[in-house]
């Protein structure tokens, strides 16, 4: 039996890539470069704002100038956090029939806490979340085990009774690794020509939709 549902955030619970890319988009340009397009930078934003920070700037300036970027980057995103990004559709439904079923759901993201919890008040999410564990709320961060496991803790539910489910490699190894049921969101930012299948998921979903309809979840 499945008690407690867990996500990723970026690229899995909100779409977070036009604001994600949004502030690289302000940075290239403060920076007088042509800047990439959101279709272009898209499938990449799982990865972070050092992987996205590169995109831009690796070749154009000195690698030691690549991280004062990246705390630049972040600045313009923090000031758009929730200027476009939303819940992907369909989970405000899913969302509301796991908490009607009485069954917490929660965040577990690489994202740090201060840029998390200003995105989850914006989005009206923060209280809704039974738990949120960012990247830096923890020692160790995914694709180690230890974030979801401290989140199935804190929500008193056994790891094999949870579902986790995101975008990313490192989302699928973390979870098996803490014991979790995993669940590829294949809609979300993953690179074109990624074999997902290699990740040896117990599972992937076409869109959120999906989600309460998969053998995982559909008889709970």
């Amino acid at each position: 039996m499945i008690e407690a549902v867990l996500f990723d955030l970026d690229g899995t619970l909100i779409d977070t890539a036009p604001d994600m890319g949004g502030a690289l988009i302000n940075l290239m340009q403060e920076e007088g470069l042509q800047p990439l397009s959101l279709d272009t930078i898209r499938p990449y934003v799982s990865q972070g704002g050092l992987v996205l920070t590169r995109m831009g700037f690796a070749g154009k300036v000195p690698e030691a100038e690549i991280e004062p970027l990246r705390q630049r980057f972040l600045q313009h995103y923090r000031a758009i956090i929730a200027d476009q990004s939303r819940l992907f559709d369909g989970y405000e439904a899913i969302l509301g029939e796991l908490e009607a079923r009485s069954m917490p759901w929660g965040i577990v993201t690489n994202k740090p806490e201060w840029l998390t919890h200003p995105l989850l008040e914006q989005l009206g999410l923060a209280q809704r979340a039974s738990v949120v564990i960012g990247g830096d709320t923890l020692e160790h961060r995914k694709p180690h085990p230890m974030p979801l496991t401290v989140a199935a803790e804190r929500l008193q539910v056994e790891c094999s009774r949870c579902v986790y489910v995101g975008d990313d490699e490192r989302d699928i190894v973390a979870g098996k690794a803490a014991g979790m049921k995993t669940l590829v969101a294949s809609y979300g930012y993953i690179e074109h020509g990624t074999r997902t299948d290699d990740w040896k998921a117990d599972g992937s979903i076409e869109r959120p939709a999906d989600l309460m309809q998969h053998p995982l979840l559909a008889n709970q």
